[in-house]
């Protein structure tokens, strides 16, 4: 649609729909998926490590890598990886408004309501829900059917087929 801007190395399946004003680099999409208007998905993530008290940025090598039948909500940032590949599993649903850090991978049939934030590295199951304005550490995993109630802070893994709320969240 108008104002999309498809950048450098993108790839996008058969039957994908991109949305106007969408943002996309470094970026290989499945078909049948739906980028909706705004999105931003390969650019750099929060790369910076400190060398004599100065921040040095460092280079992202990584892509994203969106299975078929995805759905990625108006103005959701998708960072490419840092050093392996973001990654979005087959019919996952994102809402508007989520961002998701480099190198995450995150499993088929999933849902993530809007303003969830899930850091860096960070690994989500199969079939995890998470709940508006939720956030999830870096270089956590979660497992397999998970619920995470809304405005929920994860700090910590989460073992499969778990339901948790709170901050930090917490099981019930």
């Amino acid at each position: 649609e108008g104002n999309a801007v498809i950048g450098q190395n993108v790839q996008i399946g058969k039957n994908s729909r991109v949305g106007a004003n969408a943002t996309i680099s470094h970026t290989i999409i499945g078909e049948g998926t739906r980028l909706y208007p705004g999105v931003r998905i390969g650019q750099d993530g929060f790369g910076f490590a400190v060398h004599k008290r100065k921040n040095i940025k460092v280079k992202q090598l990584g892509i994203v890598r969106i299975s078929k039948h995805v759905e990625i909500g108006s103005n959701t940032a998708i960072d490419k990886g840092a050093i392996s590949d973001t990654m979005i599993g087959e019919r996952t649903k994102i809402d508007n408004l989520v961002q998701i850090a480099h190198n995450v991978h995150i499993g088929r049939d999933c849902f993530i309501a809007a303003q969830v934030g899930i850091a860096g590295s960070a690994k989500i199951g199969n079939c995890v829900v998470i709940g508006g304005q939720s956030g999830i550490a870096g270089h956590l995993s979660i497992g397999d059917g998970v619920q995470i109630a809304g405005k929920s802070g994860v700090t910590k893994n989460i073992k499969p087929n778990q339901v948790i709320a709170g901050f930090p969240a917490a099981f019930i």
